[in-house]
């Protein structure tokens, strides 16, 4: 049979009439989203640009001596610093408050969904086919959809950048779940522990780590996805590069894209340490913490009337 012969399937035309079907039918549920996207991305910009800007450098330095080690605190000062001294910060602050929100918001669906499909076969065979068509479909894609949504502005920026970054939450969530050894869940089963309270205080906490992994590919995700929602109005680093492309102004795109490095090694590396306890070592956290164990050692040694170097060793 000739291909010309094949009759042509509208799916185009039908995703078209979809998408005008729920613009007249359900515009009230994507007011609402549109109403509490923009409520939390205005304030949270807000908040952080509010803040001087040499005391944001050091919070953050701070934030990643607390979770990390005093080099990553260094290199955030400066590499701030650096965004400062380009004309960047502003910018830097409105893509964080974007990608904090899309990331928020894609955490929330994303790790029920994920323990949902972790605990049900059936929701894990309908859920995966739908997390590889978001995952696989062109980014771009997602903008037609948000602009006939939401018009040019922060929130059809931030509705794709959610649906784009959703999928790797899900599938790490779901496989961080499945992996826990079946013999510690059975344990807990024997003592008689309820389906809630193994997965609270035994699979959750055991997943971490790889729900972890998977907050930090949402993370770059929207940070590659936000640099996108540039070319539909989104405030922040997008709109840099998206104006640097259309005026051939390299220097502008340079500067632009570097500052969006800078904040993506920022933000992977706190998620990181998040998900990994060995992280933590040469933190600030971990030396608050061996301090204040250091009492308990002795008042169990007092209690026990044993030398502080036997129960140490």
């Amino acid at each position: 049979m000739n291909g010309a012969d094949i009759p042509r399937i509208p799916l185009g035309t039908w995703a078209e009439d979809g998408i005008d079907w729920l613009t007249d039918n359900v515009s009230w549920l994507f007011d609402a989203f549109s109403a509490i996207m923009s409520f939390l991305v205005t304030n949270l910009e807000t908040g952080l640009t509010s803040i001087p800007t040499y005391v944001a450098v050091a919070l953050f330095g701070l934030i990643g001596w607390f979770f990390r080690s005093w080099r990553l605190a260094l290199g955030t000062i400066l590499a701030f610093l650096l965004v400062v001294s380009m004309e960047q910060w502003t910018q830097l602050l409105q893509t964080m408050a974007l990608v904090l929100v899309a990331t928020l918001v894609a955490v929330v669906i994303a790790v029920p969904l994920g323990i949902w499909a972790a605990k049900s076969s059936t929701v894990s065979a309908i859920v995966r086919p739908i997390m590889d068509f978001m995952q696989t479909m062109p980014a771009f894609v997602y903008l037609i959809p948000a602009v006939t949504f939401f018009s040019i502005g922060v929130v059809p920026g931030l509705f794709s950048t959610i649906i784009f970054a959703l999928p790797p939450g899900v599938r790490l969530t779901e496989l961080g779940i499945r992996q826990v050894d079946s013999e510690t869940v059975e344990a807990g089963e024997a003592f008689g522990a309820s389906d809630w309270q193994i997965l609270r205080g035994i699979q959750l906490p055991l997943a971490v780590p790889s729900i972890m992994a998977g907050v930090n590919q949402v993370i770059m995700l929207s940070l590659s996805m936000a640099v996108i929602a540039g070319m539909v109005g989104a405030p922040g680093l997008g709109q840099e590069v998206v104006s640097a492309i259309s005026t051939l102004d390299l220097a502008q795109g340079v500067e632009a894209g570097l500052a969006v490095v800078f904040l993506a090694v920022f933000l992977d590396r706190m998620t990181a340490a998040l998900g990994n306890s060995s992280q933590y070592q040469g933190s600030l956290w971990a030396k608050l913490r061996g301090r204040r164990r250091k009492p308990s050692t002795q008042t169990s040694a007092a209690t026990t009337g044993m030398p502080v170097s036997n129960v140490a060793t």
